[in-house]
């Protein structure tokens, strides 16, 4: 399994970016996704996490209402559309992959099995 993240780049504050990660060697539709982020000298954080069917998704509180996160399984990719940047976004931005069977969506790191290799996101105030 390869998760493959892009996306990333310079933004300025209240602007928007979207993520994708692309996955390759197993059934991407089996899959929960997720995103967490490392900003520099913090630990990694949970962001979004979408279910593998039919696409429930949950948000941590600090993007909840300014992320969205979607997946198109014909693609074998999931997306984190982010809007209303803020400088504390500013972060390496992760995608995983969550191979338990049930609905359970979790913002633990340790319950994903496969990472991505990460894409810089910078906001500028």
């Amino acid at each position: 399994v390869q998760l493959q993240a892009c996306g990333g780049g310079l933004v300025q504050a209240g602007g928007s970016l979207r993520l994708s990660c692309v996955a390759s060697g197993r059934t991407f539709s089996d899959w929960h996704m997720g995103w967490f982020r490392q900003a520099p000298g913090k630990e990694r954080e949970f962001v979004a996490a979408i279910s593998r069917n039919p696409g429930h998704t949950y948000f941590a509180d600090s993007v909840k209402d300014r992320f969205t996160m979607s997946r198109d399984n014909s693609k074998n990719t999931a997306y984190l559309n982010m809007t209303s940047l803020k400088p504390g976004d500013t972060a390496v931005y992760y995608c995983a992959a969550d191979q338990r069977s049930g609905s359970y969506l979790s913002s633990y790191d340790t319950a994903y099995d496969y990472w991505g290799q990460g894409t810089l996101v910078t906001v500028s105030s």
